[in-house]
């Protein structure tokens, strides 16, 4: 049982480590990214919105009754925090207007790589094997994800450094937390729950990617996003076959 736990959680951790890596990379070369976002925006909004139809919302579905009505809260859930976000954040930041698609994503990733924390648990608890195919899986979009969540924040209008500290928490962190947090009750946590934790951050994904996400993108008009969207959606087909 100790050898299963430091398995699972040197797995989560690599899966930090790559998204840390994706976030130093893309403020070591600032101006590029800056140029670049939109890109790197379709290509995550194929990964979250690929992904979690292709994977997460028919495994939710098929692991607990109550899944669609858990996946209609993650994406209500996130629209009403998005517009006490906008009341009350935005309006009250004269200059700032633009804080909610810095920090909505963000939300939702975050809610997503501490599910994936889950994962590495329950996966690695099943078997060795199972662990390496989820951790092989999940560790394919952490690179882009780190990006993202650190353009992110920049373009909504945070410095650098604080952006770095947000995308850090977002999106590498929370993934080992999962981990660490889930791992004593991992042999509690039966199918249904799972299933509802599942649905929950599914509907979080497809609220991000199909309404923040793909919308700003557009916004930029560049020549090229579509080929990164179907990029994205690649991945995702990557993704979710390696799980299989």
């Amino acid at each position: 049982m100790e050898k299963t736990f430091w398995t699972a959680l040197t797995a989560s951790v690599l899966a930090a480590l790559v998204t840390s890596l994706g976030i130093f990379t893309i403020r070591r070369f600032a101006d590029w990214g800056q140029r670049n976002t939109a890109y790197f925006m379709c290509f995550a909004a194929g990964v979250l919105i690929s992904a979690t139809f292709l994977h997460m919302i028919p495994k939710a579905f098929a692991m607990n009754a109550q899944a669609p009505t858990w996946l209609l809260v993650g994406f209500v859930g996130l629209h009403v925090f998005n517009r006490f976000l906008t009341a009350f954040v935005c309006e009250k930041s004269p200059g700032r207007k633009d804080y909610a698609i810095g920090v909505l994503p963000m939300v939702g990733i975050g809610l997503h790589s501490f599910v994936d924390g889950f994962i590495h648990s329950i996966a690695f608890t099943v078997s060795v094997f199972t662990g390496f195919l989820a951790t092989t899986g999940m560790v394919l979009h952490e690179f882009p994800e780190g990006i993202v969540t650190y353009l992110l924040p920049v373009r909504a209008g945070f410095g650098e450094r604080r952006a770095a500290q947000l995308a850090f928490v977002a999106a590498a962190a929370t993934t080992p937390l999962g981990m660490v947090m889930s791992y004593p009750f991992v042999q509690r946590i039966d199918g249904e729950a799972f299933g509802l934790l599942l649905a929950l951050s599914a509907g979080a994904l497809v609220y991000v990617g199909a309404t923040h996400l793909l919308p700003r993108a557009e916004q930029e008009q560049k020549p090229y996003s579509l080929i990164a969207l179907a990029g994205g959606v690649a991945v995702a087909l990557i993704v979710v076959a390696s799980k299989r």
